[in-house]
Order: C-alpha cells, then structure tokens, then sequence
C-alpha cells in the first residue's frame, strides 16, 4: 500500500519532468518576442484564463509585479460581465489556456483586436481561435496529464513555468536587482534576507563613541550606560580608529592592578572590523561568526573611517528572526 502510493506521486512528478522538458525545448523566438513587448508596454500587464488556468494567470501577475512589471489578472467570466473597462488601449494582455478554445475568452480576444491591444497567447493548440488571434503565439507543448489523461496537472506546470520565466527574463533585462526587489518585499521571510546593515544599525547618541584619549575609568561608565559591550574610539577629526570591547577590558584588569588612568588607545583594536551600509544582514551575521565578535561598525560608501552607526549581534539576530 505504502509503496504504491508513493508509485503513483513519482509517476505524477515523471510525467510533469517530461512535460517540463518538452517546454524548454519550445522556447523560441516568441519567447523573445514576448518579452520584448512586455519591457516596450507603458502601462499595465494584464493576464486571464479560465479555471485552473485562472489561478496560474494570477501567480504570473503577481510574480511579475514584484519583480517590477505592474500586472493584475482578471477573470475571464468577470470581462463579459464589465471587467473588459479595467482594460486600456495602452495596456498588454496575455491570455492563458492549453485548449485555445475557451469559450469564455471570445469577448475578451474580440475586445483586445477591436482596441488593437497587443495580445499574447499561451497556448498549446495552433488550431485554437486564440493561437490565430494572438499577437505574439506564445506556444506550449502538448503534454500528457495526469489522473486518466484529463486533470490539469502537467499543463498547469508548464504554463507556470513559462510565466515565470517571462518574469525573470524580463526582470535581468531591466536590471532589476535586490535593492529594487526589496521595496517590493519590506516585510516577512524575504524581507528579512534583504534587510541591510543600514536598516538594522543603532544610530546617533546610540553610538557608544569615545575619544581614544580617553582613560579606563571614563570608558568603563559608558559601556556601562550604552549596554552594548564595546566603545568606537575617535581621534580628534571624528575618524574612528579602534574599538575598545568588555573583552579588552577583562583581560587588562587580568593583567594590571591600576588601570583607572591608563587610555584606551594603548589597549583598544585598531583597524576593526568595519562593513558598508548596503551590506546584507545576512552576510553581516556570517562575517561576525566567521570572526568570532559581537558588534561591528557601519560606514557609509568609501568612508570606512566615519561611523554612522553600530550593529550588535543580538540585535541582528532579533530583527532577522
């Protein structure tokens, strides 16, 4: 019993690998085409089908929109019912359907040749009244579905993939990097990956800053006050040029009885460990394990010297969790 069912999803899987296989092998100049026209549309991408197809055009919709092409989907019994309105003269459109002949998306292919409106057909079928009507035939392969031949199981993976690979393609073509898909994603999972040492830092009077001139006495009450373990030692000029930690401190007062009057910049790290604002956190947290300390100075652009603000390891794990 065990092992049949496990058969059964592995043969589902096969013939969605199969079918997957078959779409690569298709990608061809339209392909190029549709995403040439997806890059020259001014306005809005608008993406339809019917039924399981409907539920593939809006993940595509949402893929592209956040990965900046702004797209919606629509449903295809909705357009002959007023929707077709939402739809401009300046907008894209791309209509889904393996079969080509669905009849719910006559009105909308008539409407989209009416307002001359560049359209886009996924399809599998060149027979189809929407693979005639398309502006750009953006042809699937015919694959074998699974659950008797009829249940929408491999179609449905090749026209996501197809989409998504609309997204990503038209996305590298517009350069659309991590910074931009940030924007786009300020909260959850993805969010905390994109989060960068300038979104995370303690900044202003949170800076544990001391002058390196300073003695023992003094530093020791502002760790104290600032709780965060370490002081950013500058020079007169307000460069920082060394970090004086509780570590540092430990390990005098091991060493020497009086240390109340000795200066920081005799025992401090020079040259610390300092990383750019636009550093991910991510890669924050991989360095300070790497090299085994708990806080770190930011700095912004080329100006490794001025410190605009401090990470603490325990605050980056707080705001990555």
């Amino acid at each position: 019993m065990k092992t049949e069912i496990i058969n059964i999803g592995r043969e589902v899987i096969d013939l969605q690998i199969k079918s997957l296989k078959k779409l690569r092998n298709s990608v061809s100049d339209s392909f190029t085409k549709s995403v040439k026209a997806i890059l020259k549309c001014k306005s809005k991408v608008i993406i339809c089908g019917v039924g399981k197809s409907g539920i593939i055009a809006s993940k595509i919709s949402a893929t592209l929109s956040s990965v900046g092409t702004p797209s919606f989907s629509i449903s295809a019994n909705d357009c002959s019912h007023g929707d077709l309105g939402r739809i401009t003269k300046n907008d894209l459109l791309i209509l889904i359907s393996y079969s080509g002949n669905t009849s719910e998306l006559k009105n909308i292919i008539k409407y989209a040749k009416t307002n001359k409106i560049t359209l886009i057909g996924i399809v599998s079928n060149k027979e189809s009244i929407l693979y005639k009507s398309s502006s750009i035939k953006l042809l699937i392969p015919e694959v074998i579905e699974s659950g008797f031949g009829i249940v929408p199981t491999s179609s449905t993976t090749v026209q996501l993939s197809i989409g998504d690979a609309l997204a990503i393609a038209i996305m590298k073509k517009r350069k659309f990097g991590k910074f931009d898909f940030k924007k786009f994603h300020p909260s959850g999972n993805l969010g905390n990956k994109l989060k960068t040492a300038g979104d995370l830092m303690l900044t202003k009077n949170k800076i544990p800053f001391i002058s390196e001139n300073q003695v023992i006495r003094k530093a020791l009450k502002i760790i104290n006050i600032k709780k965060l373990g370490f002081l950013v030692a500058i020079n007169n000029l307000g460069q920082t040029t060394g970090v004086f930690t509780d570590g540092d401190l430990k390990r005098l007062m091991q060493k020497k009885r009086k240390i109340e009057s000795l200066k920081i910049k005799s025992f401090m790290t020079k040259n610390p460990y300092v990383v750019d604002e636009e550093m991910l956190a991510t890669d924050v947290l991989y360095q300070m394990n790497k090299r085994k300390i708990t806080n770190v100075c930011v700095y912004r652009k080329n100006n490794k010297k001025k410190t605009i603000g401090v990470l603490h390891i325990h605050n980056l794990l707080n705001n990555m969790s």
